[in-house]
């Protein structure tokens, strides 16, 4: 984890000299980030991420029965995600009728750039314990 922290550190710094990044420019950056972290830091939300990212392809029922969580915050939660362009939703129309779904680009690079974070959060709990 370290060597990834370190890693992080030199490239910013690289975009900063090299790139003649601003501060400010940094910051909007960053500030556009915000609604991101939102979404993804709700309820349920990185949980669905992984599943798919775990299983690919995934179905309504299975995503509900993986997840243990109810029809109606699993629908909201998939709608927002979809809407934000983080997963995709495929209506299967022969018999019978199935719903399926599976990460974009977007979804799958975000899936796998939250792991260290989610890594680095939990290791500094057992730090504190």
């Amino acid at each position: 984890m370290d060597r990834n922290l370190k890693g992080i550190e030199e490239t910013l710094h690289r975009l900063l000299e090299d790139q003649k990044i601003s501060l400010d420019d940094l910051k909007g950056d960053i500030k556009s980030l915000e609604s991101s972290f939102t979404l993804l830091s709700q309820k349920w939300n990185l949980g669905i991420l992984y599943t798919l990212f775990l299983r690919n392809v995934v179905s309504f029922s299975e995503l509900k029965r993986i997840l243990r969580v109810n029809s109606r915050t699993l629908s909201d939660r998939l709608k927002s995600l979809n809407s934000h362009g983080y997963i995709e939703r495929t209506v299967k129309t022969e018999p019978p009728l199935r719903v399926e779904y599976r990460l974009t680009r977007i979804g799958r690079n975000t899936a796998l750039l939250a792991l260290p974070l989610l890594y680095y959060s939990s290791s500094q709990v057992k730090y504190l314990a």
